[in-house]
């Protein structure tokens, strides 16, 4: 018996966080702040502002923060990268990425770092996994609630949480699961 890399896109975003998260504290300190964050602006001839639009998503503030975010991960990736493929994941969660960055640039005046986005993408586009045409699965209509309320109620604590990237990313979800994306390898 032997181990396979079953699921590339999911097993290597969770590495390269690991990675990022380890040399911040280690050997790179702030290197999660300089790279893979985003301010509450954006300057457009930044060409590092740019790149962070997309990067956020790999930076954590600690371990907890990530272990949190790799356990939905490891868990939902690697059934939505064999329902949809490895390149379409991939262009799924980048087209995340980049509209939590840019809506929460242009919408709110905090920071943004983590793959909570992403998370509640999978979470939602999960519940889609088995949509057909003129249905909408009971699953999905459960986890909006469950999530959406949840996400609503805690929007007014002050808990360093971006309840607006997880509505976004679940929204992100939610329009793939709909479009139902072709299967990519």
């Amino acid at each position: 018996m032997r181990i396979s890399y079953n699921a590339p896109v999911t097993l290597t975003f969770s590495l390269v966080a690991a990675i990022v998260l380890l040399l911040n504290a280690t050997l790179i300190p702030g290197i999660t702040f300089g790279l893979f964050a985003i301010g509450p602006t954006m300057n457009a001839g930044n060409f590092l502002d740019w790149i962070r639009l997309f990067s956020h998503v790999i930076g954590h503030a600690g371990w907890d923060h990530l272990i949190g975010n790799l356990a939905f991960i490891l868990l939902l990736g690697p059934i939505l990268e064999e329902k949809y493929g490895s390149v379409t994941l991939f262009l799924m969660i980048i087209v995340t990425a980049l509209v939590t960055g840019l809506l929460n640039v242009l919408l709110l005046s905090t920071g943004l770092l983590g793959g909570s986005g992403i998370v509640f993408m999978m979470i939602m586009l999960t519940s889609l996994v088995n949509f057909r045409s003129g249905e909408v699965p009971l699953t999905f209509i459960l986890i909006i609630v469950l999530y959406i309320s949840r996400e609503l109620v805690e929007a007014f604590t002050e808990d360093q949480v971006s309840q607006f990237a997880h509505l976004i990313g679940g929204a992100c979800g939610s329009l793939f699961g709909f479009m139902r994306p072709r299967r990519g390898r």
